[in-house]
């Protein structure tokens, strides 16, 4: 079985030395670049199962690094801010972050970080692989697959593990601390806010109405219930 693998971007070479000569000792297989666009370069050549993507870069910054990954990649990004980058946290999450870290940072939580990310694919609220059929969507856990009205959604990994625990639940209000507790994993303590950028994106790809949603409801007060009807 093959180590997994993350790269570190960052342009602080002592960032890259550190957070390689910790992540090595824990295990993993370590591969950095120091810019936007060998990073990219690298996430093609390396295949990471997570890439550590600081946003302050040269030339290209983290966010459009995002950008461009998404459009090629689903591979798991946990993002570096900086204290003061609020808005740059909720932006990178809904360009389709699955995780933020803010600097300075400790490197046993960055380790946590990313086994919480790397849980993901075995997790998602348990239940076996048997697809959920709904009048609308249809949810296949086995192949990681969701069609609305028969057509193919492209999700990221977050945003179908998300969608897929909440049809699990279909029906019932699933609080935020509900959400990441199966998604992300009980020891997750970023912010919860991680749940209503990822379900936003999850509207605008299934909802016909994002501004009036039917089939992933706010429950004011107290979560989000998926409504669409089991067949």
């Amino acid at each position: 079985m093959r180590k997994r693998r993350i790269l570190v971007v960052d342009d602080e070479p002592s960032v890259r030395t550190t957070v390689t000569a910790f992540m090595e000792k824990e295990g993993y297989e370590v591969n950095t670049a120091a810019d936007g666009a060998s990073a990219l370069r690298a996430a093609r050549a390396f295949q990471p199962d997570v890439i550590v993507l600081d946003i302050m870069l040269p030339e290209m910054d983290g966010l459009e690094v995002l950008r461009r990954l998404r459009q090629e990649s689903d591979v798991y990004v946990i993002m570096l801010t900086a204290k003061a980058e609020e808005t740059d946290k909720l932006i990178g999450l809904a360009v389709g972050a699955d995780d933020y870290l803010t600097k300075p940072f400790s490197l046993r939580e960055l380790e946590a970080r990313v086994r919480t990310v790397l849980r993901r694919d075995r997790s998602a609220g348990g239940g076996g692989d048997r697809p959920l059929t709904f009048r609308r969507l249809r949810v296949d856990p086995g192949g990681r697959r969701v069609w609305k009205d028969d057509e193919p959604i492209d999700l990221t990994p977050i945003e179908f593990d998300l969608l897929l625990t909440l049809a699990r639940h279909q029906g019932r209000v699933m609080s935020r601390e509900q959400l990441i507790e199966q998604v992300w994993g009980y020891d997750y303590y970023g912010d919860e806010r991680v749940v209503d950028v990822h379900l936003g994106r999850i509207r605008k790809k299934i909802e016909d109405d994002v501004e009036e949603p039917s089939l992933i409801v706010t429950v004011r007060g107290a979560g989000y219930r998926f409504q669409d009807e089991p067949t």
